[in-house]
């Protein structure tokens, strides 16, 4: 199998990791790193013995047989500069894999999946949290009857922290934007919600701040309650935090999906996975009892290998040209996790009020879907 030719654009820390990945996969030739700021992309350029540029075009000019571009820049609200750089890419005829999230707006994440769809290429977005093995046995677990009728989840995501450790700021990115860290955090929680339990169809939302935030003017929402509603009928609730508190099961991160068969929790992304069976037939157990839980602890405790695996399933799909709407975390996914983002704001916004999510842009069916191909 011929190597993909890639290049990243933006070289801060994620797009320096996604820079690696790509140079580690025998899937891709990384060819060129770029970045408005012409040093940062000397230094990994050096590090992986690639060529630097300080920007898209000059890239796109020098390689005009690119196949991917992974946009990693950062702007306000960690996704205020994704358009640009996405757009140009897919004009050009490129593959996009494209940093969480999509975009900080709405109405331009909508342009860049109807933009892919309309050019035939494959827009994929890093939402790596369910590129795990706790993640790929929890889908097993689901797919093979062992979870049943979906009942409920709950899904619990915030950096370890509290009063003593908060500190002012939070860098241009975020400073200013009280919004910030729900576009860039959610993405991440809402994609799993998703692909376990599929499409939300309500959402109802409480966003705040705690006291020392209040105190130190800092505006930031960084406190997030959020129930939904799924289209099968099953009900969530989605607790975020930007190191305001310090939870429990799990310590940053928890996701428990309960059915009519089981339920399962998966801690720490990465770490551990608990399948908790119902009673079978017959079966009587007393208050606090239940049957015994299978659980499996993987070992992994480094978040940051998820990069290598998500980046792997995209170099996988479009090295295998798998129909469009068969890439796996596409924009259509990202755009998923934005519309869900914006109705918790907009629930907010209006007291609480239920709010449904814009509806997603129809899923196609591939017509070479039949044969297996995808777009050349």
């Amino acid at each position: 199998m011929v190597a993909l030719k890639v290049a990243v654009v933006g070289m801060r820390g994620i797009g320096t990791q996604h820079a690696k990945c790509h140079h580690a996969d025998p899937l891709a030739e990384l060819v060129a790193v770029c970045d408005v700021v012409r040093s940062r992309a000397d230094k990994v350029a050096e590090e992986l013995g690639v060529t630097a540029y300080g920007s898209l075009r000059e890239v796109l000019e020098a390689h005009p047989d690119l196949d991917v571009v992974d946009v990693c820049t950062g702007g306000f609200e960690n996704g205020g500069w994704h358009f640009e750089p996405a757009v140009e890419a897919l004009e050009a005829g490129k593959h996009v894999l494209v940093e969480k999230p999509i975009s900080n707006d709405l109405g331009e994440a909508r342009e860049l999946v109807r933009l892919a769809a309309e050019r035939g290429r494959y827009l994929g977005c890093n939402l790596n949290h369910y590129f795990t093995e706790p993640a790929r046995e929890a889908r097993a677990l689901l797919d093979g009857g062992r979870i049943g009728e979906p009942v409920y989840c709950l899904h619990r995501m915030g950096f370890c922290g509290g009063e003593e450790t908060y500190a002012p700021g939070g860098g241009p990115n975020f400073d200013g934007f009280p919004h910030a860290h729900l576009k860039a955090f959610l993405a991440h929680p809402f994609s799993l919600m998703r692909h376990f339990c599929g499409d939300i169809t309500h959402v109802q939302a409480f966003l705040d701040r705690p006291g020392v935030r209040r105190k130190a003017a800092d505006l930031m929402l960084s406190v997030a309650s959020i129930h939904v509603r799924f289209a099968s009928g099953a009900v969530g609730y989605l607790f975020s935090s930007r190191g305001d508190v310090t939870m429990g099961l799990g310590g940053w991160w928890s996701f428990e999906m309960g059915g009519t068969r089981g339920t399962f929790c998966i801690e720490n992304c990465v770490e551990k996975l608990t399948y908790f069976p119902a009673p079978a037939q017959g079966q009587s157990f007393g208050l606090g009892q239940q049957p015994a839980p299978e659980v499996r602890d993987t070992g992994v405790t480094d978040f940051g290998a998820t990069f290598p695996v998500r980046i792997h399933a995209f170099l996988e799909d479009v090295s295998n040209q798998v129909p469009l709407h068969r890439l796996r975390a596409s924009g259509r996914d990202a755009l998923a996790t934005l519309e869900y983002t914006f109705a918790a704001i907009e629930s907010c916004e209006r007291g609480g009020e239920l709010v449904r999510p814009h509806p997603l842009p129809t899923l196609k069916r591939d017509v070479r879907d039949q044969d297996g191909a995808g777009p050349s």
